[in-house]
């Protein structure tokens, strides 16, 4: 009898287990988080247009019809490069200035299942071999970030110099080209003096369907200036497998999922906590939300962010839109679906004026950002510190975005504003002569900078 009523016991048990993570919905994973206001988001439905054109063969003639407003103006394209420009070394990428938004922005695209060179990108991944910035990073992805500043680094700060050093650097990229992205942010935070000097609030990521690219500590410590946007039930931001084994299996990915699904559900969460070489999706999270358990099609998109910590995406979803949710053209589409209702929200409640608005939300998004630090401390998170924030860095800035507001008020009427000339460090002050090389072995822990050979060759 005791026997008996053991087995129903634990049949019951693996009934309600596989009952809640068969139901499990993507919606679940930020069902507490907080909304999104109109003008945070406003940015991602047209850097998701700007990264879809990395993927287009003609720039006027594109086979992606524009939706809304978000057109891209082949004028403002600086630079277009290909696969074979870039000799396997970095995904396609674009530079494009936009004048409107005064932004200089860098879109690179995301996985080609038929080049060889993304695989090789995906496959060079020496989890754990070395610390980078006190934490740990895809080895292939980095690389290529390397590759990238060493090409460009000199065009962007020749753009940034030529504008005034008012316009914004934005770096953004979708799937494969999220994680360069993220990586070359990180870069670009830790060595500004390379690009013109700028503050740090001038730089951002946008990181569209994002690889697992950082170890929390880090994913956490750049939440100021890196944002990934997730639809739904994407599975690759919620996928710690190593990204070789994932597209060695590509033609049997759902099985896969299914496995790691399984297998995961049965790690404990202070465990997952606990490994400094897990990787995960970078900075603060954007979670578009639009469909919703045993309802079938979309619903209208909602927009739900915050710093997560612990349950970081932790949970593969077993959906049959865990692979379509990854699709840059619909991301594109329910990001500017949930920008409209966003708008239209706040066009009907009744708040504060607009300047007062944004400023309680920055005060309210750096609060995230020191609490997010201290939360991943408190769960003495591996190589986790208390950094400081922006206002609180001692490191001069050449320009802010203040500054720059004002000086935008006195040339209202034209688009471009004068270089400034400063003495000393200064957007036309030329930084001294280095390779992006020997600045990312400053980056690496005591094993990576005693190596006698660069970690990085050129090519």
């Amino acid at each position: 009898m005791s026997v008996c009523c053991v087995e129903c016991f634990v049949g019951l048990g693996c009934l309600r287990w596989g009952w809640n993570r068969c139901t499990h919905t993507g919606a679940d994973d930020s069902a507490t988080w907080p909304p999104a206001t109109a003008d945070e988001f406003e940015p991602v439905p047209h850097l998701s247009r700007l990264t879809l054109a990395v993927y287009e063969e003609d720039l006027r003639h594109p086979q992606f019809p524009p939706l809304g407003g978000y057109r891209l103006n082949p004028d403002f394209v600086i630079k277009r490069v290909t696969y074979e420009q870039t000799l396997g070394h970095a995904p396609p990428y674009l530079i494009y200035l936009d004048h409107t938004r005064r932004e200089i922005v860098m879109a690179i695209r995301g996985l080609n299942l038929k080049k060889e060179s993304d695989y090789k990108m995906l496959l060079d991944n020496r989890l754990g071999k070395h610390m980078f910035d006190g934490g740990y990073v895809h080895h292939g992805l980095l690389k290529s970030a390397v590759w990238l500043l060493n090409e460009e680094s000199e065009n962007l700060r020749r753009l940034w110099v030529e504008n005034g050093g008012c316009y914004k650097m934005v770096f953004v990229g979708h799937s494969l080209g999220a994680g360069v992205a993220a990586l070359l942010t990180v870069l670009v935070v830790n060595h500004r003096e390379m690009i013109g000097g700028m503050g740090r609030e001038m730089v951002k990521c946008y990181a569209i369907a994002p690889t697992r690219c950082l170890s929390l500590n880090l994913a956490v410590k750049y939440a100021d200036v890196i944002y990934s946007i997730v639809l739904q039930d994407d599975f690759l931001p919620r996928t710690p497998t190593p990204l070789e084994d994932i597209f060695q299996s590509i033609f049997c990915l759902p099985c896969l999922l299914f496995v790691i699904c399984m297998r995961d559900t049965f790690i404990p969460e202070d465990k997952k906590l606990r490994d400094p070489r897990r990787l995960y999706a970078p900075g603060r999270m954007y979670h578009i939300v639009d469909r919703k358990f045993c309802r079938c099609g979309r619903y209208p998109p909602e927009v739900r962010t915050t710093i997560p910590v612990d349950g970081r995406f932790e949970h593969i979803v077993l959906s049959c839109n865990a692979t379509s949710d990854h699709a840059i053209i619909w991301i594109q589409r329910e990001a500017e679906k949930a920008l409209q209702i966003l708008k239209e929200k706040s066009c009907d409640s009744v708040t504060v004026p607009p300047k007062l608005q944004r400023f309680d939300r920055l005060q309210s998004i750096e609060k995230e950002h020191r609490v997010a630090l201290e939360r991943a401390v408190s769960l003495k998170i591996p190589h986790a510190v208390m950094t400081k924030t922006p206002d609180e860095e001692n490191q001069p800035l050449t320009k802010t975005s203040e500054e720059c507001y004002n000086q935008e008020e006195l040339a209202k009427n034209d688009l471009r504003v004068e270089p400034l000339t400063q003495n000393g460090d200064g957007p036309n002050t030329k930084p001294t002569q280095a390779n992006w090389n020997d600045l990312v072995e400053r980056l690496l822990g005591e094993q990576g900078s005693s190596r006698k050979q660069p970690l990085y060759p050129i090519t």
